[in-house]
């Protein structure tokens, strides 16, 4: 692993930047910490709120659950056990489970391109139709 990745997964409370340990910080608050923190940059520095208005966008802060849930569960997926065969298991389990939701992921994809595909090609024929019926009543 590169040190890198290495980093990526760490603690939130050890090494890192100020910005790993600011979003930590933030995340084991909650959602309305990140929204003061928003309405405070506005407040003192809009470019700062706008910053941060669009981070939480990006990153999906603004509309899922609670951001402490997921920084609880991340804190808790990469501790170690003590026990290097656990260790293994869980490692080898957790890389399964990511395994399946990309796969699940994917599937979902081709669905949504599917259902749009059978959507346009519905409209196609629809117009097609009503191209007919014009030029018939034209003719």
């Amino acid at each position: 692993m590169t040190p890198a990745a290495a980093t990526t997964h760490a603690h939130p409370n050890t090494g890192g930047n100020w910005f790993r340990k600011s979003e930590a910080w933030l995340d084991s608050k909650g959602k309305g910490a990140w929204i003061a923190a928003m309405i405070f940059g506005f407040i003192f520095f809009w470019p700062l709120g706008l910053a941060l208005l669009a981070y939480m966008i990006w990153s999906k802060r603004m509309f899922n659950g609670s951001c402490a849930g997921r920084t609880r569960h991340a804190r808790h997926a990469f501790s170690t056990s003590g026990n290097s065969a656990f260790d293994a298991y869980k490692a080898e389990t957790l890389r399964r489970l990511e395994d399946e939701q990309d796969s699940f992921e994917e599937f979902l994809k081709r669905l949504r391109d599917a259902k749009d595909k059978a959507e346009f090609d519905q409209f196609m024929e629809e117009r097609s139709k009503t191209d007919k019926a014009d030029d018939a009543e034209t003719a």
